[in-house]
């Protein structure tokens, strides 16, 4: 089991490091000059090299890039600002803040965001179709297997905003969507994220649904649950001890590709409700060509989803354990 930790290791530090540099040489293909951007207006040729020296973008790319992974381990001084402290992911061009306490600030709004949509799409999406699965032809079954096609095909832009105006609007059920820190009120942080989450997990909710069913449906058909029920086992037994166990690789696999497309997903959900996390740091570092902010955010949601994948893969050696193996 160690063994097969470290290689996800070693491999999630080479897929961090191909991220980064793909991320730091896409920016130069922006036309837009960072340095000219900040220099505002009234800019010569000297006061346009001076910005340059200051926000450390004088150097050739590869010089610039070898810096900035430096910095993350080691810490880096710039002109005109100081010294910053490791793990340090720069200054902002746009407006010269620390990048890495700037994400530390937004990180725990998106990161409650997507825990919460996990929450909510697992429970709901895992349950209903379990209960599916065991009453097959029924009209749960139906009615399950039509919540989930018309869930697949909703978008969250669209869901979100019919909600707003559905449950916050008009019938006042729930309340305007913000973001309190758990530790200050942790009511006012479940109340003010509720519908984000219920929106975010709407998608997820009936893709799970379907694929819970269609793994349970098979793994009640296999040759050894039928001879566990023919060897007298109870139903809920057979299930539980059995089947389900066989059906959770599978979801437990897709869980860990989904947390990318849970990000996503929150970056959108983040600009529908305007929660300023993550996303929409991310979205306004694009429009601002600002390289060390859309750095750092790129490589902390990477980080995540990279991890969170080594986390999703150890539980799914332990449910299998020939995975270990591969």
């Amino acid at each position: 089991m160690f063994r097969f930790l470290v290689r996800r290791v070693l491999g999630a530090l080479v897929i961090l490091l191909i991220i980064s540099a793909v991320t730091f040489f896409l920016f130069y293909a922006i036309p837009r000059d960072p340095a000219r951007m900040a220099c505002g207006k009234v800019c010569d040729d000297q006061l346009l090299a001076q910005v340059r020296q200051n926000l450390g973008i004088a150097d050739p790319m590869p010089v610039q890039y070898w810096h900035w992974l430096q910095a993350i381990f080691v810490g880096r001084d710039y002109v005109g600002v100081g010294h910053c402290d490791a793990p340090c992911f720069g200054y902002s061009f746009s407006n010269n803040v620390n990048v890495f306490d700037t994400i530390m600030e937004r990180l725990p709004t998106t990161i409650s965001l997507a825990i919460g949509g996990a929450f909510f799409f697992l429970i709901i999406g895992v349950g209903t179709g379990m209960l599916a699965a065991l009453k097959q032809g029924k009209f749960l079954d139906k009615a399950a297997s039509s919540f989930s096609l018309i869930g697949s095909s909703m978008q969250i832009y669209f869901v979100g905003y019919i909600a707003m105006f559905l449950l916050v609007t008009q019938l006042h059920l729930l309340d305007q969507p913000s973001y309190t820190p758990f530790t200050d009120n942790p009511g006012a942080w479940a109340s003010g994220l509720l519908l984000p989450w219920l929106v975010l997990s709407i998608i997820f909710t009936a893709n799970y649904t379907r694929m819970t069913r269609s793994q349970l449906v098979e793994q009640l058909s296999e040759d050894y649950v039928r001879t566990a029920r023919a060897k007298g086992l109870s139903r809920s037994s057979v299930f539980f001890r059995f089947a389900w166990r066989g059906a959770m690789g599978p979801i437990v696999t897709i869980f860990g590709i989904d947390m990318g497309t849970l990000v996503g997903g929150a970056i959108i959900t983040e600009s529908v409700f305007s929660i300023q996390g993550l996303g929409t740091l991310a979205v306004r570092s694009v429009d601002d060509s600002d390289l060390p902010m859309l750095l750092g955010v790129t490589m902390i949601a990477a980080a995540g989803i990279v991890f969170a994948n080594i986390i999703v893969d150890a539980v799914y050696a332990l449910i299998d354990p020939r995975i270990r193996l591969a």
